[in-house]
């Protein structure tokens, strides 16, 4: 335990998650920029090291390098983080949830690596689409971590944390479980995002295409549903949960504004109301500097909506009952 009485596993998960969180940023503005063989091999750059890479090269480089180029080193330190942690964590923490959770984080980081690695080397969008899937469940599981060593009461809680939602009051539990329906819906929406922000336009139907923006139109109905019913349930709680609904609700309302900003940036203004109005298009507008920011915005805002419905989720029911310090 540090001075301050938080733990070293509490405050290098809480580094994780927010490098993790500037490493989303970078990966939404490489696939805005479409700049993810800005270097075409892997895992040098350019036939250097990483890590050796001139720094006058990169970061007064060409836009596209600076972007992919930096998405590396960053998902560098995010593996080196990860393994840090991972280590504290089997030192320190006696939780299996915990320990449970690290194990994924170590392994989603090298899943995730070498599907970082496939994309350049074989230049295939599909690896990009599921890239893109995986980063939002790391996020999502390096937030689970870090609000759970967060707590004070950690050592003095049963290991394994699975059965205790059934031990919450009744009046409780509605909120647990809107709560976890946002974690996936939330999730599932960012997997339908990146479908469409992966899409070939020259390759895909118009037919495919409206079927993947009506799912993902269907998916922010009901991120924007569970989301507002969560704030009433858990309005009467005496924890975090009721500033993570509030947090979560008002996002939401931005990131549905985002997200319309977002189509008609990318696409433009349907001719129509109808489906048939859909009809892919090259995203030209969205590179420019504005439309780049309305998109990648759309995109991080997804992330981090993800990220607080699993604080929310903690908060709401695991530890209802109990004060809690590190999911606030």
């Amino acid at each position: 335990m540090t001075s301050m009485g938080l733990s070293w596993t509490f405050l290098l998960a809480c580094l994780l998650v927010a490098v993790t969180a500037v490493l989303l940023c970078f990966g939404a503005l490489v696939t805005t920029y479409d700049a993810a063989m800005a270097v075409p091999d892997w895992p040098a750059t350019y036939g250097h090291n990483m890590f050796l890479f001139p720094f006058a090269e990169w970061f007064y480089g060409p836009w596209d390098l600076f972007l992919e180029h930096g998405h590396r080193l960053l998902g560098a330190t995010v593996g080196l983080i990860t393994l840090a942690l991972a280590a504290a964590v089997w030192l320190r923490e006696p939780s299996a949830t915990v320990r449970g959770l690290v194990v994924a984080a170590v392994l989603l980081v090298v899943v995730q690596g070498a599907l970082g690695g496939a994309r350049v080397l074989l230049d295939d969008k599909t690896v990009a689409k599921v890239h893109a899937c995986t980063g939002p469940l790391f996020f999502a599981v390096a937030v689970a971590i870090a609000a759970l060593t967060g707590r004070s009461d950690m050592g003095r809680t049963s290991p394994a944390l699975v059965g205790q939602a059934s031990r919450l009051p009744s009046s409780q539990r509605p909120a647990l479980r809107v709560a976890v329906a946002l974690v996936v819906a939330a999730y599932m929406q960012l997997v339908a995002g990146a479908q469409l922000r992966h899409l070939d336009a020259a390759a895909v139907s118009p037919a495919t295409f409206r079927w993947l923006v009506a799912l993902h139109l269907a998916g922010a109905a009901a991120v924007a549903a569970l989301s507002w019913t969560a704030v009433p349930l858990c309005w009467s709680h005496r924890t975090p949960a009721r500033r993570w609904a509030v947090v979560i609700a008002l996002v939401v309302a931005c990131q549905l504004a985002l997200g319309a900003g977002a189509w008609f940036v990318s696409w433009g203004v349907p001719s129509g109301l109808l489906p048939a109005s859909w009809v892919p298009s090259e995203p030209i507008a969205a590179r420019s500097g504005r439309g780049a920011a309305i998109v990648t915005g759309h995109v991080v805002l997804g992330m981090m909506i993800l990220g607080g419905s699993v604080a929310l989720a903690i908060s709401a029911g695991l530890f209802a009952k109990s004060p809690a310090r590190g999911v606030a």
